[in-house]
């Protein structure tokens, strides 16, 4: 297989369970397993985030890549340069723990306020996480298909929160391969019907993957920052991350995941 161009870079409240009403297709199993890459994968020995460039974004590179801790993200943003799509695994790794959810009393208020639904909006979720006027944009028109593509076949899902009257508040995207979710982006609208609604489809995120076999499931947020820490976020070497990746692919989906990639695999 050929290489990926390798390149060495210095970039350099208790929680208690919320009952979340969740809307998921009918169906029911696995999601389809597409063609493995061409691309032969990078090591991650090194101690840089950026680990390599170059490759491409078919369904079986993705997915070989979550499988060993790896995502890609262009680089432009990050570096200030050219468009080039890259591969990271970050060293620390950011992990919400399914049991550290922090949960603020004005958040766990607009829990109620919100209907929560799976994969019925990816394709909007996906194109809200890419407004090029947010701050930070980085999707990119590749970066949007792909991830359409892996949606198609079963494995990218969105979580989403809606108002009352039907309107699409906020929502997150991810890949979800046995017991691990890797949370890619997520958003929440702008006007005050918005507030919290990202957080709230987090929460419900968080739940889903409580339900039947928690233990040893893992959810990857990529980066610590700030405001996740705020929301119970950690930070773990990369050693721990990939032992506990190795033994969250083992498990089942969650069953709101694995109904979702039943239905598409019909």
């Amino acid at each position: 297989m050929p290489p990926l161009y390798v390149r060495r870079a210095a970039i350099g409240l208790r929680w208690r369970r919320t009952a979340v009403v969740v809307t998921v297709p009918e169906g029911g199993s696995v999601p389809v397993e597409p063609p493995p890459t061409r691309w032969e994968l990078p090591s991650t020995s090194g101690d840089d985030d950026l680990v390599a460039f170059g490759a491409d974004l078919e369904p079986g590179t993705l997915l070989a890549a979550y499988r060993n801790g790896l995502f890609p993200m262009p680089v432009d943003q990050l570096l200030g340069r050219a468009t080039d799509l890259a591969w990271w695994s970050p060293n620390p790794r950011g992990v919400l723990p399914l049991g550290g959810i922090k949960v603020a009393r004005s958040l766990r208020q607009s829990i109620h306020k919100f209907e929560i639904r799976v994969d019925t909006a990816f394709h909007e979720v996906i194109e809200a996480c890419a407004d090029p006027s947010r701050p930070g944009a980085w999707i990119s028109d590749d970066i949007r298909k792909a991830y359409e593509r892996l949606h198609r076949l079963g494995w990218a899902h969105s979580v989403e929160a809606w108002t009352p009257d039907g309107r699409l508040a906020g929502g997150l995207y991810g890949v979800a391969i046995g017991g691990l979710f890797a949370g890619e982006s997520m958003f929440h609208a702008r006007q005050r019907w918005g507030r919290d609604a990202s957080k709230v489809a987090l929460v419900a995120l968080v739940e889903m993957m409580r339900a039947e076999h928690p233990v040893g499931r893992l959810l990857d947020v990529q980066w610590g920052t700030r405001h996740l820490a705020s929301l119970g976020v950690v930070e773990i070497p990369r050693p721990e991350y990939l032992s506990r990746l190795r033994r969250a692919l083992e498990l089942p989906l969650p069953p709101a995941f694995a109904e979702h990639a039943a239905h598409k695999a019909r």
